[in-house]
């Protein structure tokens, strides 16, 4: 029987590969905690020891569907940063292609880790957006994001202990 408490915890699983990557350990990405795209506190404490980031928001957009499966749908996003001389667009483009690289190993994970999801009714939706962000943001750095579907089976069965 599935334990319908179980979650996938994205924040962990990308701190996780952040650690444990090589290409991220070559070019020196922090793993940070973020709350959205306005809340990058964590990582601009850490500007002054780290020009490379991977990001994790720890808020979710997302809905209940309410069909003959209910489900829960979380939508993490993952943000991925690097500083480089604000004029220096040979230097940014080196940038973007180090992270677009860094997404690719991501997924080559990500796909192995969606297989054993699925055995606890934890599906991952197969189609993950990759966004690069056209304009300098979060002092001077490229950065682009990625954002990930979860859904999660909701046992929506009323419950007359939990009403007055």
């Amino acid at each position: 029987m599935n334990n319908p408490n179980f979650n996938w915890d994205a924040t962990k699983f990308f701190e996780k590969l952040t650690s444990k990557n090589r290409l991220a350990k070559e070019e020196h990405f922090t793993f940070c905690r973020v709350s959205g795209l306005e809340g990058f506190e964590e990582a601009l404490d850490n500007m002054q020891s780290s020009a490379s980031f991977v990001c994790v928001s720890d808020i979710a957009a997302g809905y209940t569907e309410l069909n003959n499966t209910p489900r829960t749908r979380r939508v993490k996003t993952v943000f991925l940063a690097m500083r480089h001389a604000i004029d220096d667009m040979d230097a940014r483009q080196v940038c973007i292609d180090t992270m677009r690289e860094l997404f690719r190993q991501f997924m080559s994970v990500l796909i192995q880790e969606r297989t054993k999801l699925e055995q606890h009714c934890i599906y991952l939706n197969p189609r993950i957006t990759f966004n690069e962000i056209d304009r300098y943001f979060f002092s001077g750095c490229a950065c682009a994001y990625f954002q990930i579907a979860v859904d999660v089976f909701t046992d929506l069965r009323y419950n007359q202990d939990e009403w007055e």
